[in-house]
C-alpha cells in the first residue's frame, strides 16, 4: 500500500463513501407511484349535463320568446308609440323599446340589430308599434324612406298658430323639401285620418291639424311623410280623454278645433278661457249679445292676400265664408294650427256672460257683457 499516490487515494474514498451511502439508503430510488384516477359517479355527471341543459334551454326560449314575440306583458291589441330622434342610436332606441314593454332583453336586441344591420333601416320619426310585433317587424316599423340614423338632419319649431301656408314656407325654408313639393303633398297626399278629406286638394284640408312642436326632419325628407309626421303629432296629443271630452261636446273634432284656432289667434297668451267662453257665448245666443255672428277680425284675415291687414271697410265687403262678420256661426274650418293650451281652452271654457273684449293700453284683453260697456272702453 505504499505504492498508492494521495489523489488515488482521495478519488477512491470519495466514490466508495457515495456507493456506501446510496446502499444504506435503501439499495436505489423508489419507482414513482401512479396516481389513482377518481372515478367520476355517472348518476352525478348525468345529472350536471340534463341541469346544464335545461338552464341553456331555458335561456334560448326566453331569448327566442323575446326575439319572436310570444310572450308580452302588454295586451297586443295596446298601440304604443315611439320616438326615434337624431340623436339616438341601437342602444338608446333598445331602452325606449324596453321601457315601452315591446322588449325585454335590450342587450339582445342590441345584438340582433348588429348582425342584421339595423341601423341602415330604422330612421327618425314617430312610430306606432304593438307587442305582436317580432324584432323583425319593430325595425320594419320604424323604417324611413327618408333616410337612417346616420343621415343629416334638420330641427324645425313651428310656432302656435302658423297657418298650412306658413308652416311650409318655414319646412322649405329649414331645407326639409322644396316649398313646390311640400305644398303638392298637402294638396294631394292620401293621409288615413277621418278628420283629413282626402277627395279635396284645398290646403285648407289640413288646416288646424299641423300641430304646432320642435321636430326633426331629414333634409329632402319624403314631403308626404314630413307633413304626416305634424298630424300623427295632432292625433297622439288628442288622446282617449281629449276625444271623450269631444265626444261629449255639443261639437266634431273639427268645430272644436276650428274654435281653437280662433282663440289660438285672437288670445293676448293669458287669456284663451276667457275667449273661449266669449265665442260659445256668441255661438249659443243668437238672439242677444251679437246676433249668433263672431265678428272675429282674424277670420277675414285668413282669406285676405299675405300682408294685408283688416280694415273696417272689410267687414262688409269681403265676400268670403270666413267673413265672421257676414256669417252667422263657425267659419268653414280651422283659421290657423292651435297649440294644446289653446285646444284645451276651447274643450273647457271659462263660465263667463261675456259677450265682447278689446285690447288696452296695457296689452291685455278687457272683457265685457254689454255692448255699451265695450264702446265705453274704446271711447275713453
Amino acid at each position: 500500500m505504499s505504492d498508492y499516490k494521495n489523489g488515488d487515494t482521495a478519488s477512491w474514498d470519495s466514490a466508495q463513501v457515495r456507493r456506501s451511502q446510496a446502499g444504506q439508503s435503501g439499495g436505489g430510488r423508489r419507482p414513482p407511484q401512479q396516481r389513482r384516477r377518481r372515478r367520476i359517479n355517472p348518476i352525478l355527471y348525468i345529472l350536471c349535463v340534463l341541469v346544464a341543459s335545461a338552464i341553456l334551454a331555458g335561456v334560448g326560449w326566453l331569448l327566442a320568446s323575446d326575439l319572436f314575440a310570444f310572450s308580452r306583458e302588454i295586451p297586443s291589441t295596446q298601440d304604443i308609440t315611439i320616438e326615434v330622434t337624431a340623436e339616438d342610436d341601437m342602444g338608446s332606441i333598445a331602452d325606449k323599446l324596453q321601457n315601452a314593454g315591446l322588449i325585454k332583453y335590450k342587450w339582445f336586441f342590441r345584438l340582433f340589430a348588429a348582425v342584421t344591420g339595423a341601423s341602415d333601416d330604422v330612421g327618425i320619426g314617430t312610430y306606432t308599434l304593438n307587442t305582436d310585433m317580432d324584432y323583425h317587424a319593430l325595425i320594419a316599423g320604424m323604417h324611413s324612406s327618408s333616410g337612417n340614423l346616420s343621415a343629416e338632419t334638420v330641427t324645425v319649431t313651428i310656432p302656435e298658430g302658423y297657418t298650412v301656408r306658413q308652416t311650409i314656407a318655414l319646412l322649405a325654408e329649414k331645407g326639409v323639401n322644396t316649398e313646390e313639393a311640400l305644398t303638392e303633398a298637402a294638396q294631394t297626399g292620401d293621409f288615413d285620418y277621418d278628420f283629413i278629406d282626402n277627395d279635396s286638394e284645398d290646403l285648407s284640408r289640413l288646416e288646424g291639424f299641423l300641430f304646432p312642436d320642435t321636430y326633426e326632419f331629414y333634409v329632402g325628407h319624403n314631403p308626404e311623410d314630413a307633413l304626416d309626421r305634424l298630424l300623427r303629432n295632432f292625433v297622439s296629443r288628442m288622446d282617449e280623454d281629449r276625444m271623450a271630452q269631444v265626444e261629449a261636446s255639443d261639437y266634431s273634432l273639427r268645430e272644436i278645433i276650428t274654435i281653437a284656432s280662433l282663440i289660438e289667434e285672437e288670445t293676448d297668451g293669458t287669456d284663451r278661457a276667457n275667449i273661449a267662453s266669449v265665442i260659445y257665448n256668441r255661438l249659443n245666443n243668437t238672439s242677444g249679445g251679437t246676433a249668433g255672428y263672431l265678428n272675429i277680425d282674424a277670420t277675414i284675415q285668413y282669406v285676405l292676400p299675405e300682408g294685408e291687414i283688416v280694415s273696417e271697410e272689410d267687414y262688409q265687403t269681403v265676400d268670403s265664408p270666413y267673413n265672421t262678420y257676414l256669417n252667422k256661426g263657425l267659419p268653414p274650418g280651422p283659421i290657423a294650427n292651435p297649440g294644446m293650451e289653446s285646444i284645451m281652452a276651447a274643450l273647457n271654457p271659462n263660465s263667463t256672460n261675456y259677450y265682447y273684449y278689446a285690447l288696452g293700453d296695457d296689452g291685455v284683453h278687457h272683457f265685457f257683457s254689454s255692448y255699451s260697456e265695450h264702446q265705453a272702453f274704446l271711447n275713453s
